[in-house]
């Protein structure tokens, strides 16, 4: 009887202890899968934290579409519909090559056309009564007032900008843009002595149809290089602040309005 007692026991605690072991590595199990799902979280919360730390070129918070203006032009630029994006660099292309690869005039291009329009109609209006076939009509062509005050408009408010961009520049307040507007307009200088203004046009037109779309693509890539060298040059800045720009003495009414 005793011995059937101890055999009993000892069957109960083999089977506790496998419980307790199947217990045990079931609440393992969830620990780790919990633990797996914390670290997961973690990496997610410190990539985005890194992405929060990557300066934006230009200090830009939005996408680039909504950069561009968010309309169709922008669409235009990032290439949202391939045809019209690349009919408008075509007929860019075919502008340029008219102009200046074989340097044909805008005058002399309009008045080809009008030729061409007005003795194909006029060719087909008489002889309308030989191959009984009617011309087409001419329609007429009003052009509306609000698209001209509009496009008046916007350019007046950009010129306006732009000459405010220019006075404040120019008052001495902030030595480190006016440096920059500087070194701009040089190299701009350079650039309109190497190609003519058609050219630079166009240059700046296919810049534009192929930037955004490349830093929309690659803009984390584009964003910390930017943040390398604009700490670099801070870095040089202030070497030359140090070195040139604080030796200069300063004139005397600004030494008046200090004492």
């Amino acid at each position: 009887m005793a011995d059937h007692v101890d055999d009993h026991e000892k069957h109960e605690s083999a089977a506790e202890s496998l419980i307790d072991k199947i217990t045990d590595k079931f609440h393992g199990d969830n620990s780790s899968s919990s633990s797996d799902s914390d670290d997961e979280k973690d990496i997610k919360v410190t990539t985005a934290a890194v992405k929060a730390k990557i300066c934006r070129l230009f200090g830009r918070e939005k996408p680039v579409h909504k950069v561009l203006g968010g309309a169709k032009p922008a669409d235009i630029l990032l290439w949202r519909d391939k045809k019209i994006s690349a009919g408008v660099l075509g007929a860019a292309t075919a502008v340029w090559v008219l102009f200046e690869l074989l340097e044909y005039h805008l005058l002399t291009l309009v008045c080809h056309i009008l030729i061409l329009a007005v003795g194909v109609l006029f060719l087909w209006s008489n002889a309308s009564t030989f191959i009984n076939k009617s011309p087409p009509q001419i329609p007429e062509v009003i052009l509306p007032k609000d698209i001209f005050v509009g496009v008046v408009s916007a350019f007046r408010i950009e010129f306006n900008r732009a000459f405010a961009i220019l006075r404040d520049i120019s008052s001495g307040k902030d030595l480190k843009k006016f440096l920059t507007v500087i070194a701009g307009l040089w190299v701009l200088s350079i650039l309109g002595n190497c190609w003519n203004f058609l050219t630079l046009l166009y240059i700046c037109f296919v810049l534009l149809h192929t930037v955004p779309v490349l830093y929309e693509a690659y803009g984390d890539q584009v964003d910390a290089f930017a943040e390398k060298a604009k700490a670099e040059i801070k870095k040089q800045y202030a070497m030359f602040n140090v070195k040139v720009l604080s030796k200069i003495p300063k004139g005397p009414l600004k030494t008046m309005k200090l004492a």
